[in-house]
């Protein structure tokens, strides 16, 4: 009984931030690609495996201070601010200390939820590393919102952003392993967890992968989501239709793929009242990562009781 009366609070405040989402979209309709321009993407890329279209490189301009570790995006978008990678880092005292990376959602408002999380890891002996995924915080291009660029209906920007922030993640990785690094994991939270999802199917090294609320099917975030409204009238306007990414799914959807990692470490986390990222999504998902666990909370897509409860089995299996 709870639940249900949970469920149209949940539907209120999902509606009120897909209301935000909308007012974003209809910023940047103008941006929409055209069905030519993403065939041509498609014609390009889709052929490719999932290790060459998300190809390591070594990172380029690195450096390492103030709690900063920067270096030179391998993506070239044209906007200055998106083409310098910046990871907030709290390092562990010690330097072989296992890290953790905090993936933030789309259009996160504030970090200062991460910053508690990244004490907490700290205290129990973790390295955080808490990276600005493209287009955000830091990143955030002059004259745009915070995550404005990233979801739009611009599908190739949509698609170059994933690659561009896991390709980076790998980055990461890399120069953390200089550093002494030989253990990760991963908490990341909606479009976090979807950049989550794709890094564990490149790299193994991960003692837990928790996604909470993770997007995971392209096509229903497309042409289902109540997030996503303008952006379909938009694509629909151009002569897009549902199912024209479908070619590219093996490359950026969850669903197409299984994390390297012992699938007894992971852990999906679901609302219960979640309409952007259904639960119905999450168990697909789930049966496709045998052996990984699935935590329901009663919640839509936007509040902090995932997050928490998320936390509260990360914790049982760091501190035990």
């Amino acid at each position: 009984m709870r639940g249900l009366m949970k469920r149209p609070l949940s539907w209120l405040v999902d509606g009120t931030m897909c209301n935000m989402m909308h007012a974003i979209q209809w910023r940047r309709r103008a941006d929409a690609c055209s069905v030519a321009a993403l065939e041509k993407y498609l014609v390009e890329y889709s052929g490719q495996s999932r290790e060459e279209y998300f190809r390591i490189l070594p990172a380029q301009r690195p450096s390492l201070k103030n709690g900063w570790i920067e270096w030179d995006s391998p993506r070239r978008t044209g906007h200055p601010e998106n083409d310098r990678v910046r990871v907030r880092f709290f390092p562990a005292r010690d330097k072989n200390a296992p890290t953790v990376l905090l993936l933030h959602a789309l259009m996160s408002a504030s970090d200062i939820g991460y910053r508690r999380l990244a004490a907490w890891f700290n205290g129990n002996g973790w390295s955080v590393a808490f990276p600005h995924l493209p287009y955000h915080y830091s990143r955030t291009p002059r004259r745009t919102w915070n995550g404005e660029l990233a979801i739009t209906a611009d599908l190739v920007r949509n698609a170059e952003g994933i690659r561009q922030g896991v390709i980076e993640l790998r980055q990461l990785m890399a120069l953390l392993r200089t550093r002494g690094t030989r253990e990760f994991a991963i908490v990341g939270t909606s479009y976090g967890g979807w950049n989550g999802a794709l890094l564990s199917f490149l790299e193994a090294d991960f003692r837990f992968v928790a996604l909470v609320q993770p997007i995971s099917n392209m096509d229903k975030a497309i042409w289902e989501s109540p997030g996503s409204a303008v952006m379909r009238r938009e694509l629909r306007s151009r002569g897009h239709s549902r199912g024209n990414t479908a070619r590219f799914d093996h490359l950026i959807s969850p669903l197409h793929g299984v994390p390297l990692c012992d699938p007894s470490s992971i852990l999906l986390t679901g609302g219960l009242h979640d309409r952007i990222s259904p639960l119905e999504d999450l168990k697909l998902l789930q049966s496709r990562w045998p052996g990984s666990s699935l935590l329901q909370v009663p919640q839509g897509h936007f509040g902090y009781a995932a997050l928490r409860e998320t936390m509260k089995q990360v914790e049982s299996r760091i501190v035990g």
